[in-house]
């Protein structure tokens, strides 16, 4: 048996997805620049995505600028603007506790003289609404906030934060990383005061290389990508379609019937939660009331001291059971994750924590499985004593 834990990293492309990418590479392959009728068939593709992103989210069609993905819009949202409104300030925001495709964009706005301020978050991964109201000032031009914390699964109070945030100065933007939270919450960024919004498609059953912006047309971004002026100048480059009409359908399929995936997910976290307590010197993290419903349903993290995690993982990928030591991302940047120690973890559990990451699509009996061949591992691996 095989339990694929690891969906925060990716998730298998839905089948329905693939076929349609196919259909498009194989029989409507126009470029959708073009104006004979291939070309046109392509454009159809691409408007259509656009509505049914639109429509997920609440917001014009207009809003939606697709990318290569989270990171892209990531670096779109920050980047650009930062570039467009730096007559206006040079001062950002941001918490210790994103994603690299955030915090590497702000590391290179300071090297350009911008300067950010890094909040500080809880044990439980929420940010200090005291030291996000005292940050602000004058000259804040941005404020970028995760939705759904990518290793823990922390949830932000964006809302709260917004009021926040509009109220110390209205002029300040908003971005939001909600790439592991798009397809698990119903974000309705107009209603929630969200100037950006990124997301990609790999991590809701679409495919990798493909995602998109929203982005409020009232705020003065300016192209990303410089070339040929498509997205109507955002993002330069002959659109990906194939991709794009992929993670249109993803998006589809993923907020059809929303409440009872949701449900499967909440059963499938709650049934590892049951099994892992049991396993000694278990410790989860952000979760210590052992309830599926706090966090995002479908991350869980959990810390056995005295085993290196990156050794149970191999372990247990031994048996089919395949969960990751943290951001997939954050494999290219050796050293403990930084998330990790900003919600104040001790150092002996810093290498010994592991991320549980699901989709709608795993089952009870999957969650099982993974329990039973973890349970069999960490007692053998302790005896080692392997630092």
């Amino acid at each position: 048996m095989e339990s694929y834990f690891d969906n925060a990293a990716t998730t298998r492309a839905d089948k329905e997805v693939i076929d349609l990418m196919v259909k498009v590479m194989d029989e409507d392959y126009g470029n959708p620049s073009s104006k004979h009728t291939k070309g046109m068939e392509a454009e159809e593709y691409l408007d259509n995505a656009r509505k049914i992103i639109a429509k997920s989210l609440k917001c014009d069609e207009k809003n939606i600028v697709f990318t290569s993905g989270g990171t892209e819009a990531n670096n779109q949202a920050i980047i650009g603007t930062a570039l467009a409104y730096e007559k206006q300030g040079k001062h950002i925001i941001t918490t210790s506790f994103e994603h690299a495709s955030v915090l590497e964009p702000m590391i290179y706005l300071e090297s350009r003289g911008f300067e950010v301020t890094y909040l500080s978050v809880d044990n439980d991964g929420h940010v200090d609404e005291e030291e996000l109201k005292n940050s602000i000032r004058d000259d804040t031009i941005l404020v970028s906030v995760m939705y759904t914390n990518n290793e823990v699964g922390a949830i932000q109070d964006i809302e709260k934060l917004i009021k926040i945030i509009k109220a110390a100065n209205d002029r300040t933007l908003i971005h939001v990383d909600a790439i592991q939270a798009y397809g698990k919450y119903k974000i309705y960024p107009k209603k929630l005061g969200i100037d950006m919004l990124s997301v990609s498609g790999h991590k809701i059953h679409g495919p990798k290389g493909s995602g998109f912006l929203y982005r409020n047309d009232k705020i003065k971004t300016g192209a990303y990508i410089y070339g040929g002026g498509q997205e109507r100048g955002f993002r330069s480059g002959t659109e990906n379609v194939p991709a794009i009409a992929g993670l249109a359908r993803a998006a589809e399929l993923i907020y059809d019937d929303f409440s009872n995936k949701h449900k499967q997910m909440l059963l499938v976290k709650q049934t590892l939660i049951d099994g892992l307590k049991n396993i000694d010197g278990a410790v989860f993290n952000i979760n210590r009331g052992l309830d599926a419903t706090v966090g995002a349903p479908h991350i869980l993290s959990v810390s056995f001291e005295g085993i290196k995690s990156e050794v149970l993982l191999h372990a247990i990928a031994a048996d089919g059971v395949y969960v990751s030591s943290g951001s997939a991302c954050s494999s290219n940047h050796p050293g403990l994750s930084g998330t990790l120690k900003a919600i104040g973890l001790p150092d002996k559990l810093l290498d010994s924590t592991i991320r549980m990451s699901l989709s709608y699509k795993n089952t009870v009996e999957e969650a099982e499985y993974a329990v039973s061949v973890i349970a069999k591992h960490v007692p053998v691996l302790r005896n080692f004593k392997s630092y």
